[in-house]
């Protein structure tokens, strides 16, 4: 059967609406109650691990306090807690998260759940990554361009990059966000050269023995361009080099991200949610580490990639690499 959202099947919304056009889903996931509270939310704000901010508007301007705060004390009105990461430590949100994984996991970034009091919100603002928003208990009322929609418990919005929003609580409510991720091209040039020089990027000294004296001394010598031109051709790499780098980087924690080892217990194994697996043949990636698999292990591998579990019947092949796991935290069970 194949998968819906709302109403419309996934090749539809994926064909029309994704990173093409805005849609508003009504009663997409009917009865939600949302994941948390605002009680669980106030704990996690306090947290050093964990990205959290207050914003509130005081007239037309809009001031924000980063966490972790001692205590989040919200304003009546006007007032949101928008806290990140919140399926980094809700099993609940992350369940939701997963909801969305018609969208390749190297896309799927996390869950902000945010608290408005009446009338409060983060302001007009652009986002350059696609995101979902699923209301919570409360309403709220949603401008995208030169439409508006008030929205309520259940209700979905899905917007494209580059569109310019502005959410305004009508009560207190809950706004989920669901966001991906999207690497820009200089943060990703600029990722991959560093771990070029970690791999032993072609390194030389600049010499000048010959030099004379020089009556323009502002002028860059052309002996200094020809050496960097000369060293700057030098660089190489290759497709392998490439997919490597790029499983490592998908995969690397926040540095806010902390594992911690839990018992085993019985039943099935779950990757823990901060943990990212992913995989390009038969070359996994978990963590910002990398390894290639052996016949007998890609199998259960993808399989505990895509499902994020796995049943204790097909460990086996891969107990070694499952014990290293669970003593780093990586995974439970």
């Amino acid at each position: 059967m194949e998968k819906k959202i709302g109403n419309l099947s996934i090749r539809q919304f994926l064909r029309k609406h994704w990173q093409k056009q805005p849609l508003l889903l009504r009663g997409a996931l009917p009865g939600f109650r949302g994941v948390t509270d605002f009680r669980a939310l106030r704990a996690l704000a306090k947290r050093d691990d964990v990205e959290s901010r207050i914003v509130e508007r005081r007239g037309s301007r809009w001031e924000t306090a980063h966490g972790p705060f001692k205590n989040a004390a919200l304003r009546k009105t006007n007032a949101t807690l928008p806290v990140s990461g919140v399926n980094l430590h809700v099993a609940a949100a992350d369940e939701l998260l997963r909801r969305f994984d018609f969208i390749p996991q190297a896309r799927l970034d996390d869950v902000m759940v945010s608290y408005a009091t009446p009338g409060g919100g983060v302001g007009p603002h652009v986002d350059s990554y696609d995101v979902f928003l699923l209301q919570g208990p409360g309403k709220r009322k949603w401008t995208v361009g030169k439409r508006s929609w008030i929205v309520a418990a259940g209700d979905l919005l899905y917007l494209p990059p580059g569109l310019r929003h502005h959410g305004v609580a009508i009560d207190s409510c809950y706004t989920y966000s669901i966001g991906f991720r999207a690497p820009r091209g200089a943060e990703l040039g600029a990722a991959f050269l560093d771990w070029l020089h970690e791999r032993g990027l072609p390194d030389a000294v600049y010499r000048d023995p010959r030099l004379h004296a020089t009556w323009h001394p502002a002028r860059i010598p052309g002996e200094m361009l020809r050496f960097a031109r000369k060293t700057l051709a030098k660089i190489r790499w290759t497709d392998q080099e490439v997919a490597d780098f790029l499983g490592r980087y998908l995969t690397t924690p926040k540095a806010h991200v902390v594992f911690t080892a839990g018992r085993a217990r019985g039943g099935e194994l779950r990757l823990d949610p901060k943990t990212q697996l992913l995989y390009s043949g038969s070359r996994f990636f978990i963590n910002g580490e990398s390894f290639v698999a052996r016949k007998s292990q890609v199998s259960p591998l993808k399989r505990l990639a895509d499902r994020r579990r796995l049943e204790r019947r097909s460990l086996a092949p891969i107990a070694s690499l499952i014990a290293e796991w669970r003593k780093s935290g990586y995974l439970h069970g």
